[in-house]
């Protein structure tokens, strides 16, 4: 489970990274590692985004048991 955590982190920080470009400087990161224009989709771009929102409700709803497995505290259980 450890390695979807990480998995999941990374989609997300990707989803931010990309969408404070979107903000700031109106470029979409996504669109151009995939060969688009700013606001264009095509399958593989909309596939990376679906993975982004998966991974960010994966993380909101698992949060306790992310919590769980990566303290470091031992009186946390990790069952």
């Amino acid at each position: 489970m450890k390695k979807l955590d990480i998995l999941a982190a990374v989609l997300v920080g990707v989803g931010g990274i990309n969408w404070g470009l979107v903000a700031l400087a109106e470029f979409d990161l996504v669109a151009t590692l995939v060969g688009l224009e700013f606001g264009e989709t095509n399958a593989a771009s909309r596939l990376v985004y679906g993975l982004v929102g998966a991974s960010a409700v994966y993380q909101v709803a698992q949060q306790h048991a992310i919590r769980r497995r990566w303290s470091r505290d031992p009186r946390v259980s990790t069952a």
